[in-house]
């Protein structure tokens, strides 16, 4: 496709607005850690709930979507949107312990919690796999899809994709840091949102569809409109969704969906005003992330299934499409081919800004885990704030030089990327959420589940082909999830109970830090009050509200779960149904807010 005059003018006016955010938050992004990676720990919710949702509205997420519905239908989607559990439970549960914590980063925490060099090695070690070679493997993924889509838009070599994406996103996110990128994700979803709401129109109005009716009609999409699997094939709903709702959201660690919050999530929630702010972020992210997002991308998905009904149909239209890249997730950069001159350099401008949006804070966060969790911890204490924010610079270009070699040279699927890191991290949700409310966890345990999980990730994956170990119900990577998500849990569990615990003054000292309360910390309270401590403070004496913070997490799921197929329904015509779930949610947000007011809150 050739952009226009003035397709490069909004292109170029796009670029000097991000850039402009960049420098005016360097004035203060400079002044030390606490503002380059927390942004003085003053930001206001709904900022930092935008934040979230647009960086995990990234370049690669469409594409995603996309390779879902061609594959599996609509329905395959409960691979992420059962993470709205995870979501909740962030919400109602974790957003204010992490606010109480008070540290800079997630990995912080594990010296707060634990203690001895058990903690510290975990915290160092994990600073290193997860901020350098974990968050290199995402970003690597979102790049790949830019290398997609800037190849079948614009016909551009991978390593030019690579370069001219990363430079911008490179100097605002060093420059500003966290307070740059939050200011930029505010000003780049908008335009994000509004892209790929135009994309959606655009597909429909091909002329081998024509209207939205005549695309829900069309024989190549009926079959893969259903939302809920076929209950009458245990092969279809078991992996679609029982397997998502009842195991998945718990049990697997995903970045942005982390069980109990983790990562560039808590990153958000830490740099919060107070803990009511962390809770309006964190609610209004998962609103957002599940209600609003998926139905234009869906879209865009029935739509290809027509013009493009398979791969070689895509690729007799653009035959230079290497190999490796010709998957079904490349549909949806296809689709966007059709973009008529004027607009093409607006959505060509939204999908930068979902690039650069979720690139933006994956740098900051990894610099972060970089600087504070491993050079200022173990490479040099001493060094000045000034030192600490310079490195988190140099550390910024380095990872992003990272995740674009990934990209240009192992990644070619978008769904195989969400595969490994969904396997990569099974077994080892159920620490994160336990390890608030359970003194019995310990350091070993997280060590034993991390290597457990990826001694069995690599058997299973570079040992056993998927198609050999399918059953009748299930497909060959849904057992491997499985196994791992249940070996890993064994294997944590018994580490837990039949190993010491930590040192009871580490144990005291996090609970009365964060008091998450339960009887999970009894026998830490009794023993405590023994010796004449009074380790509960202001909380003494208080109901344990974990009963109230289910409530809002069922009717949190309700009103979001609702508004998703309310809207559904009315993209699909169905007007009644959609009238009768958009009442469900909003009786459901109601009851919501109605109960939200008795949690306390500072």
């Amino acid at each position: 496709m050739i952009l226009e005059a003035i397709d490069w003018t909004i292109i170029g006016i796009f670029f000097v607005i991000v850039l402009s955010i960049g420098w005016i938050a360097s004035k203060t992004a400079g002044k030390d850690t606490s503002e380059y990676f927390l942004g003085g720990r003053g930001m206001p919710w709904w900022l930092l709930g935008i934040s979230m949702v647009a960086c995990t509205f990234s370049a690669d997420t469409p594409n995603l979507v996309t390779g879902m519905v061609r594959e599996n239908g609509v329905a395959k989607n409960w691979a992420w949107w059962a993470f709205l559990i995870t979501g909740m439970v962030t919400v109602f549960i974790y957003a204010r312990l992490w606010r109480r914590s008070n540290v800079m980063t997630d990995l912080e925490f594990y010296e707060l919690r634990y203690g001895g060099k058990l903690a510290s090695f975990l915290r160092g070690f994990r600073a290193i796999y997860l901020g350098i070679f974990f968050n290199c493997l995402i970003m690597g993924t979102v790049t790949l899809a830019a290398i997609k889509i800037g190849g079948v838009m614009l016909g551009l070599p991978p390593w030019v994709v690579v370069v001219g994406a990363s430079i911008v996103v490179v100097i605002y996110a060093a420059l500003g840091g966290i307070k740059g990128v939050i200011w930029a994700d505010f000003f780049q979803y908008g335009i994000a949102m509004f892209g790929a709401v135009y994309a959606a129109y655009v597909a429909i109005s091909q002329p081998e569809i024509g209207s939205l009716t005549a695309l829900l009609e069309h024989e190549k999409v009926k079959a893969s409109l259903d939302v809920i699997p076929d209950f009458g094939n245990p092969s279809v709903y078991i992996p679609l969704l029982i397997i998502p709702v009842a195991v998945q959201w718990w049990s697997v660690w995903y970045p942005g969906a982390e069980p109990g919050g983790g990562g560039y999530i808590a990153q958000r929630m830490l740099s919060a005003k107070d803990e009511k702010n962390a809770i309006g972020a964190t609610l209004l992210f998962n609103f957002a992330h599940y209600a609003l997002r998926p139905w234009p991308w869906i879209i865009v998905a029935l739509a290809s299934m027509i013009i493009y009904p398979d791969l070689d149909s895509i690729k007799a239209e653009f035959p230079n499409i290497a190999e490796e890249y010709l998957k079904d997730d490349i549909a949806y950069p296809v689709m966007l081919s059709k973009l008529g001159s004027g607009w093409l350099g607006l959505v060509v401008a939204s999908i930068i800004a979902a690039y650069m949006s979720t690139i933006g804070t994956h740098l900051n966060w990894g610099s972060s885990y970089f600087v504070n969790d491993f050079y200022r911890r173990f490479i040099n204490q001493k060094s000045s704030e000034k030192e600490l924010v310079n490195m988190g610079r140099i550390t910024t270009v380095v990872l992003m030089v990272f995740a674009g070699t990934l990209s240009l040279t192992i990644l070619d699927n978008a769904t195989q990327a969400f595969n490994i890191l969904l396997l990569s991290g099974a077994g080892s949700g159920a620490i994160y959420l336990l390890r608030w409310f359970w003194w019995r966890i310990n350091a070993l345990t997280e060590i034993v589940a991390m290597i457990v999980a990826t001694v069995v990730a690599f058997l299973l994956v570079l040992g056993i082909e998927d198609e050999e170990m399918a059953t009748a119900v299930l497909d060959g990577f849904t057992v491997k999830l499985l196994i791992t998500v249940a070996v890993v849990t064994v294997s944590w569990i018994l580490t837990a109970l039949l190993t010491k615990p930590e040192d009871k003054e580490v144990l005291r000292k996090f609970y009365k830090v964060c008091h998450p309360g339960g009887p999970g910390w009894k026998r830490v309270i009794e023993e405590a009050k023994a010796e004449g401590l009074d380790i509960e403070g202001s909380e003494k004496g208080k109901a344990w509200e974990m009963p109230l913070q289910i409530l809002l997490v069922f009717l949190g799921c309700a009103a979001i779960y609702s508004s998703l197929f309310s809207i559904g329904n009315f993209v699909y015509g169905n007007i009644y149904p959609g009238l009768g779930l958009g009442a469900v949610a909003i009786v459901s947000t109601f009851l919501l807010f109605g109960n939200l007011k008795k949690l306390r809150m500072n």
